[in-house]
């Protein structure tokens, strides 16, 4: 009978080792295999129902999850480092990250986002860097476009990101470059037919208004997230809403004369005071971009993000959780932008101040908040039209791509007041 307990304890004790009570995701350089993946497992948990918890500055960023067979499957089966803890050590680590003294938080997070990529059904077949890490991170999303977001369809969706888009109806300003190619004739062709189904006279008219449904979602409460050429003239359409931009070769008729007098800057989220770019065969929207006023070489290109108190400023401490405060630079039609352009109500989240540049922004609309964030590919510093799409399995760890993915689970996490 003695020899019986003595056997029932030993196996009680190896199934109280056996569940470790949570996993400890690393997101510091040296530990974590796979940054980017690392993100879809939490995104996975979450969606699961499981809880998690969004560790500000401890360790680049970790993430804290229960323990439970599942979880520990699923990062071996997507190479995901993970370290196990006992809720002693749990206990122990959270109260080092509640110290006053230490410039750290943790960040519960409540709830899966439901995710939307405003993107072009028959899209060119260069890469989208949002869409990429996102099927690369395995975290779900629906591509949406003008169709639904006219007919109100956003209210579906917690977080959106805007693809490399033209909001203007300038058609990319690819009009000098490439006017005669296949490719444009026919994505002219399509824009014209998909306006004048939605019933409007011309490709300006309808994606303003579909800038104006955007920044409704934001204002209601939603997320949004833009990159490259999608931040400027998202802004310029708000900004130029109601007046006729376009030169002849876009739209059929001459742009309203002197209209740049007749912007409204207080219509844009994010830029001031930007001129624009009048001549068609440009390949620039206004001033806000500094891609023609660079003069960095790509082996000096890199921007630092900033640093924010984790425990009164989570917000934009979660935006910045890196393994590496220096990122590498990238170029994109809108690389960066003019920070003299840039709101003073806008925080700034990473920048360039060599070359007086804004590569990374945040601010808030209404109840909803944005970022924009300069560039085309993280990991492609001059994507081409044409060139071959990034291979995430080459760049599991990128600093870049990591910015993307804090904007991706920012909209699960337990919101508290920003302080600045």
């Amino acid at each position: 009978m003695k020899s019986k307990s003595l056997c029932l304890l030993f196996l009680f004790l190896c199934t109280i080792s056996a569940h470790a009570g949570f996993i400890l995701l690393p997101m510091d350089e040296t530990s974590q295999q796979n940054h980017l993946k690392a993100y879809g497992i939490t995104y996975w948990c979450l969606d699961k129902n499981y809880k998690a918890s969004w560790l500000l500055n401890y360790r680049g960023g970790s993430f804290l999850l229960p323990d439970a067979p599942e979880i520990r499957k699923e990062c071996q089966i997507r190479g995901v480092s993970f370290e196990l803890l006992s809720d002693s050590e749990e206990t122990d680590l959270l109260n080092q990250i509640a110290s006053p003294s230490q410039n750290m938080e943790s960040v519960l997070l409540e709830k899966a986002p439901k995710i939307a990529v405003y993107t072009p059904k028959g899209k060119q077949p260069w890469d989208d860097a949002v869409t990429l890490v996102l099927t690369y991170a395995e975290i779900p999303f629906t591509a949406v476009y003008d169709e639904e977001v006219l007919s109100d369809q956003l209210l579906l969706y917690d977080w959106l990101h805007l693809h490399h888009e033209d909001f203007t109806g300038q058609y990319g300003k690819f009009y000098s470059a490439y006017k005669n190619t296949p490719w444009y004739i026919e994505q002219k062709k399509e824009a014209e037919a998909l306006a004048k189904k939605l019933g409007y006279n011309k490709v300006s008219e309808e994606k303003g208004a579909v800038a104006q449904k955007i920044s409704h979602f934001v204002i209601g409460g939603g997320f949004m997230f833009a990159m490259c050429s999608a931040t400027d003239s998202f802004d310029i359409a708000l900004a130029a809403e109601g007046i006729d931009i376009c030169e002849t070769m876009f739209d059929g008729d001459a742009s309203s004369p002197n209209y740049q007098s007749l912007l409204n800057f207080e219509r844009s989220f994010a830029f001031k005071n930007f001129t624009l770019e009048r001549r068609p065969e440009q390949y620039e929207f206004s001033n806000i971009d500094m891609t023609g006023r660079r003069k960095i070489p790509m082996e000096k290109d890199y921007f630092t993000l900033m640093e924010f108190s984790a425990k009164w400023d989570p917000i934009p401490s979660m935006l910045c959780q890196n393994h590496t405060q220096l990122i590498k630079g990238f170029m994109g039609q809108t690389t960066a932008f003019d920070a003299e352009l840039v709101k003073s109500n806008i925080l700034l989240l990473g920048s360039c101040e060599l070359n007086g540049e804004a590569r990374y922004i945040h601010g808030q609309k209404g109840k909803g908040m944005f970022t924009f964030y300069g560039g085309h590919d993280p990991e492609d510093f001059q994507h081409q039209v044409g060139d071959p799409a990034t291979v995430l399995d080459l760049h599991p760890n990128s600093p870049g791509y990591r910015l993307i993915l804090n904007n991706v689970l920012f909209p699960a996490a337990k919101k508290k007041k920003l302080k600045t």
